[in-house]
């Protein structure tokens, strides 16, 4: 066994296997989602091509695109393989969790680790091929670097934070919020420190690396984010999208694109997170309250966590553009606050609960997120009304998937079927049919001529305009692609698919 598991207990082994199980247990039961369809078709290109070429405007690191491309490698293209490389990442998230008990002691990294396990936002998304996981993990793997030098000032501290900034940066543009929190939390600390000077203050320990341990590390750190961006040195001119992006991400999220969150506004300030939190995320959001007091009277590096939790909050809030899946980049630090209160015999406005009354709070909130997440990930994975379910592909695709993949899984020359999509928005369908040779993307009011094919999907809207175009026999079936888009349409040519359909009367006549 390694060094890290001999230093697991069992409880947080458990805690682990709660992680694990909550995260792989009946994956395939959602389809994929808008984001891992497009996700996955760029992994798909990166074997057309031999490497990922970063797009700015695209404003999403490239360390996502290579996992995904390995585990498709190693896996096959499918659900699983699809969706691994996140589920480690959110793992990974929980034990880096568990490691925060060099700070803070046993009680609070485990409760914190707990919370993260259970919380349904880091289930939810820790089941999707999507960034945010790995901003999550490097992100705690930045702090507790950062806050293993204030205390102890040892070289493995300055790994890891080196480690957990360049993880950042390789995942997604909003790194900068999060380094720039952390580096102006330090700045505020410094001013609330002369005016409440934290118990105990924890002054910046000797630091016992060297000049030459900080070298190394920059270095390796540089190699690491050119060999990334530079499509492992195939592309150096895309290096210049490490300072391009933000341009186009300013642009995104000041616009906010249709992703608004106006419903939640309060005056000029948007309560749409801490909405989220009241729905869903019981311990985060007692985590929060209590950090106001954590922040007026603490230790220093809970007062830290504390102001750093706050901005990230307040950043995220201020930006228009606003995505659920962000929230798990918010959460964590009032984790570590519901902990240290649940184990603090510090007074709070005068005030000292019972430990009895935190830890029943504590179990109740916990209880209640994990109820959530099961409800959620397994049972409400796409209901529309869920404010976690976002631009979520429905079951129905199934009507469009199920005779093409199981036709072309019986017999492989299937697999070059012609078809023509004819959709406003038709993400994952390019990676879900990715295996298919002979398939055109168009846009709705752009159809290809001659319109005949094996099969063909508009929305149904365009029904009419479609059907005017086909001159064969099809087995005409709807279904809903997404949320907030159009019914679809699918006609399947009856010499095609008169198999599957078991001969039933075909639905639609062809003009001849």
């Amino acid at each position: 066994m390694t060094g890290w598991l001999k230093r697991l207990s069992w409880i947080e082994i458990g805690i682990l296997v709660i992680a694990v199980a909550l995260r792989i247990a009946l994956l395939d039961i959602k389809p994929a989602h808008f984001d891992e369809g497009v996700n996955g078709w760029f992994a798909d290109q990166m074997e057309r091509t031999g490497y990922f070429r970063y797009d700015p405007t695209n404003y999403h690191g490239p360390l996502h695109f290579y996992a995904l491309f390995l585990s498709q490698t190693l896996f096959g293209r499918n659900l699983w393989a699809l969706r691994l490389p996140a589920i480690l990442a959110s793992v990974l998230a929980v034990w880096a969790a568990l490691c925060f008990r060099e700070h803070f002691g046993a009680t609070t990294a485990r409760i914190a680790a707990l919370a993260m396990a259970v919380s349904p936002a880091y289930v939810f998304y820790g089941r999707y091929s999507i960034h945010e996981s790995w901003l999550v993990l490097f992100s705690l793997v930045f702090c507790w670097g950062l806050l293993g030098l204030w205390t102890k000032g040892e070289r493995r501290f300055l790994l890891m934070l080196f480690a957990g900034a360049t993880g950042m940066i390789l995942t997604k543009e909003t790194y900068i919020l999060h380094i720039g929190s952390f580096v102006l939390a330090g700045a505020v600390l410094r001013l609330i420190e002369k005016i409440l000077p934290s118990q105990p203050a924890l002054p910046i320990s000797l630091q016992r690396w060297s000049w030459d341990d900080l070298a190394s590390s920059s270095a390796l750190a540089a190699l690491t984010i050119i060999f990334f961006y530079s499509g492992t040195f195939l592309d150096f001119s895309a290096l210049s999208g490490l300072y391009e992006t933000f341009a186009a991400w300013f642009h995104t999220g000041v616009a906010a694109a249709g992703h608004e969150k106006s419903t939640y506004q309060f005056g000029s300030f948007n309560y749409y997170w801490i909405a989220l939190m009241a729905r869903y995320e019981w311990p985060a959001l007692l985590g929060f309250f209590l950090c106001f007091a954590y922040i007026l009277r603490s230790e220093a590096r809970l007062r830290y966590l504390g102001i750093y939790g706050c901005g990230v909050l307040l950043a995220y809030s201020l930006i228009p553009y606003k995505t659920p899946w962000c929230v798990i980049s918010i959460l964590w630090p009032f984790y570590f606050l519901l902990g240290a209160f649940t184990t603090a015999t510090t007074k709070f406005f005068g005030y000292e609960m019972p430990a009895a009354v935190a830890r029943v709070v504590l179990m109740v909130s916990l209880a209640a997120s994990a109820f959530a997440s099961i409800r959620l990930n397994f049972y409400q994975f796409t209901n529309e009304r869920e404010p976690y379910v976002y631009v979520q592909t429905f079951p129905d695709i199934q009507t469009l998937t199920k005779p093409l993949l199981e036709m072309a899984r019986k017999d492989p020359r299937y697999y070059h079927l012609q078809g023509h999509i004819l959709l406003e928005s038709y993400y994952p369908l390019p990676w879900m049919l990715g295996d298919f040779t002979r398939i055109g993307y168009y846009k709705k009011d752009e159809p290809p001529a001659p319109l005949d094919a094996d099969f063909v999907v508009a929305e149904v809207g365009q029904m009419e305009k479609i059907e005017a175009g086909l001159t064969r026999e099809y087995y005409k079936r709807k279904f809903r692609l997404r949320d907030s888009q159009e019914e679809c349409v699918v006609y399947f040519a009856k010499a095609t698919f008169d198999d599957w359909f078991a001969g039933a009367p075909p639905l639609f006549q062809g003009h001849q």
